[in-house]
């Protein structure tokens, strides 16, 4: 593994671990790059800035409420195509209820890039179901 697929992958599991988990718009924020582009049910949706991401994420906190999501767990995380300045990794996750039961596991492909030496997402796609999506907005 290169140095650069390490530090792609550190970044991608700080996000999730810190950031999505938590819920802290902040550091999901601040580990995304712009535009940021997810893939889901065959459409694209395009954060082409911060507060674009931002506006759902208050309704995507409320929608995994719903489903009993209290954590996500990364399964497996591998890199799968890299240079210095792109990373494709590709994620194994688990959605869990706070009793640690899973009730959702799903591979996802995320993109990373670094820019101005620093690794953010800028794309996801995943088969993901459920309290995915903060934008209606697809493409």
């Amino acid at each position: 593994m290169n140095n650069f697929e390490k530090e792609a992958m550190d970044t991608a599991i700080y996000w999730n671990e810190e950031g999505f988990n938590k819920r802290d718009i902040k550091i999901c924020l601040e580990f995304m790059h712009f535009p940021h582009v997810r893939l889901w049910e065959n459409k694209f949706s395009i954060f082409n800035t911060e507060e674009d991401f931002a506006d759902g994420f208050d309704i995507q906190t409320e929608n995994l409420k719903k489903e009993d999501w209290d954590h996500t767990v990364t399964k497996d995380i591998k890199a799968v195509q890299s240079d210095p300045t792109k990373v494709h990794l590709l994620l194994h996750q688990s959605r869990r209820k706070s009793n640690g039961e899973e009730y959702h596991s799903f591979k996802t492909l995320w993109i990373m890039t670094k820019k101005d030496n620093k690794w953010g997402i800028q794309f996801r796609s995943s088969f993901l179901e459920g309290a995915s999506q903060i934008s209606e907005e697809r493409i």
